[in-house]
């Protein structure tokens, strides 16, 4: 049997007055928190992981279709796979 894991690190840039509104947004899709907010800048740190790339990329392009996001921004991605020997 063998489990991957994906975790990626987002920068999000949004506009400040909607920053509330997009930070519940971002908390709702499956597998990600809002780590840090700025909302003087408009900016959220966000983690996402998921147990595959594909999914991973979809909840990052959901990211991009929130309403008053500007832009996303990947800065950290990281994938582990533990395979475990079946006798």
């Amino acid at each position: 049997m063998q489990a991957n894991w994906h975790v990626c690190g987002l920068v999000v840039q949004a506009h400040p007055h909607n920053i509330v509104a997009v930070s519940h947004a971002l908390s709702e899709l499956p597998g990600s928190e809002v780590a840090l907010t700025d909302a003087g800048n408009g900016k959220l740190v966000v983690v996402m992981e998921a147990a595959r790339s594909d999914v991973l990329l979809n909840q990052i392009e959901s990211a991009r279709n929130i309403a008053g996001v500007l832009a996303v921004s990947l800065v950290y991605h990281q994938q582990d796979e533990q395979g475990e020997e079946t006798p």
